[in-house]
């Protein structure tokens, strides 16, 4: 008698993460890839996007493209989009994840600045999104990770408005496509360690040593929230206990203390 033959491996699926050379982006990598998943890194730095994918790639023994795009310009979002529509060669789970700050104050920042900057948080972010619900809506099946902010609770300038358009978007979304077997989850990390701060030269001695989170805990919180089916993801106790607090108190209040006049 034949010896039944063993069922096959189930096929990898495949993630595409934005912004994934460094901070949360690159952890996002990192967990995806070690949890088996081959993985599509999104940034400007070619160099630094291939050292990434070498290093995934040998660590965990995944597949590994490499896309380079400057997300808030047109040819490097339909770049990104084209990947994401290849029906032979489906995304399974999205990170939008790219994103930048702003350290001025919105009336002493170039108007271009800020458009740019709305295009990476919110143009950018819908256009993917789209782009991968095409195939996941097909196939019955997807994640999508929205990555957001604690911000997108507090009155502060235009960030705050980007990431609060973020979270409403993703509530809508999961609510909307969960039933058709689709995942959409905003993940709102507070102050957590990466480059972020200082490629804005944000003078980060400024904030509570209590309030900093390590990039680890915020995505394996996320991600098991987004298995989960939740729409917002507030990682650690202390952060959802802040946010709670933050949609009760005055505005004036949340917002801090008021600017000087010039």
């Amino acid at each position: 008698m034949t010896a039944p033959s063993p069922a096959p491996a189930p096929a990898a699926t495949t993630a595409l993460i934005t912004g994934a050379t460094a901070g949360i982006g690159a952890e996002f990598a990192r967990q995806l890839a070690e949890q088996g998943h081959s993985v599509v890194l999104v940034a400007r730095d070619a160099s630094r996007l291939q050292t990434k994918a070498e290093e995934l790639e040998k660590r965990y023994g995944i597949h590994a493209e490499v896309i380079s795009a400057d997300l808030t310009d047109d040819a490097g979002v339909a770049a990104v989009v084209a990947r994401l529509t290849d029906p032979a060669r489906p995304v399974e789970i999205l990170v939008n994840n790219a994103g930048t700050g702003l350290l001025r104050s919105f009336e002493d920042n170039d108007v271009a600045e800020e458009t740019r900057h709305l295009k990476l948080h919110v143009e950018t972010a819908m256009q993917l999104t789209h782009a991968a619900l095409q195939g996941m809506l097909r196939r019955h099946s997807g994640r999508i990770i929205n990555v957001a902010s604690v911000a997108a609770f507090l009155p502060r300038g235009s960030y705050s408005a980007a990431k609060a358009w973020l979270v409403s978007f993703s509530r809508w979304a999961n609510l909307t496509y969960s039933r058709q077997g689709v995942h959409v989850t905003a993940v709102c990390p507070g102050f957590t360690h990466t480059e972020f701060h200082d490629r804005m030269g944000m003078d980060t001695t400024v904030v509570p040593r209590g309030l900093w989170l390590q990039a680890e805990r915020v995505v394996r919180e996320g991600l098991a929230d987004n298995e989960r089916g939740k729409a917002v993801s507030v990682p650690t106790k202390r952060y959802k206990v802040l946010t709670a607090a933050a949609r009760i108190l005055p505005d004036q209040l949340v917002a801090g203390p008021p600017r000087r006049p010039k």
